[in-house]
């Protein structure tokens, strides 16, 4: 099933879809809900991301390609970090690029939702815990990264964090391709068979350190050949079987 959240006479909603309809959902998906029948077009909706994150987990160097184009080594157990929920855009919406920074990039990347609360999980047992799956693109300002050693300002900036369209509750992230393309130019293309850790591993670790809630993000790194995004700029993460995320490029002016 795919859940998407949009807006509604000025209000979020939740629906699903079905073919280029949509029905909306009376209750929460991460609990009980029933559904209307799928009546509204899909093209007419404005999408917002798809979930409310009380937390956004990532995952650092998870592709052996991505850690060798940075010369970094790949850890030898996976290397977590945050992003703010205020980072968090839907499709369409717009990337700023921050005046701080002279090079911002893109990252391709699938990312988990997570549909129940779960702490110390196991790794056999972990994939229980996941509602779905939707794209996300992990934008990152790689010169304060770099400059600052820790990487909470180049990843945490209002607007890094587009994702959507959807959740798609009945999906296998085993080998599935992920791209980005840059004004139609492709610059990232791997599959998540190509991961360090895999899901059930990621969902379980992370479980160790924090606990995890309904609609909790976990993104799982992202593929070699991230690259620089500019003012005008259309960036497009797909995802097989997912479908695909666009949002525009805009500098910000200072304040």
């Amino acid at each position: 099933m795919r859940i998407i959240r949009f807006l509604d006479e000025g209000a979020p909603r939740y629906g699903w879809v079905l073919g280029g309809e949509v029905g909306l959902i009376v209750g929460q998906p991460f609990g009980s809900f029933k559904r209307d029948s799928a009546k509204l077009p899909l093209d007419g909706l404005q999408l917002l991301p798809p979930v409310s994150p009380s937390k956004i987990i990532c995952v650092g160097r998870n592709y052996v390609a991505h850690a060798q184009e940075h010369d970094a080594e790949v850890p030898d157990q996976p290397l977590l970090f945050l992003k703010p929920p205020s980072s968090i855009i839907g499709p369409g919406e717009t990337i700023l690029l921050p005046p701080q920074s002279q090079r911002v990039e893109h990252e391709a990347e699938l990312a988990v939702v997570i549909g129940k609360t779960g702490r110390w999980l196991d790794p056999e047992s972990a994939l229980d815990a996941v509602y779905g799956y939707t794209i996300a693109n992990d934008v990152t300002a790689r010169d304060l990264q770099r400059r600052d050693g820790q990487w909470t300002r180049g990843k945490g900036f209002d607007t890094f964090c587009p994702v959507g369209p959807w959740i798609e509750t009945d999906f296998d992230p085993a080998d599935s391709v992920v791209s980005c393309t840059v004004n139609g130019e492709l610059r990232q293309m791997g599959s998540t068979r190509d991961m360090v850790f895999r899901v059930r591993q990621l969902v379980a670790y992370a479980s160790s350190v924090m606990t995890l809630e309904p609609g909790d993000l976990l993104l799982t790194g992202t593929p070699a050949g991230v690259g620089l995004l500019q003012d005008g700029d259309e960036v497009a993460v797909s995802i097989e079987g997912l479908g695909e995320l666009k949002n525009p490029v805009k500098a910000e002016q200072p304040h």
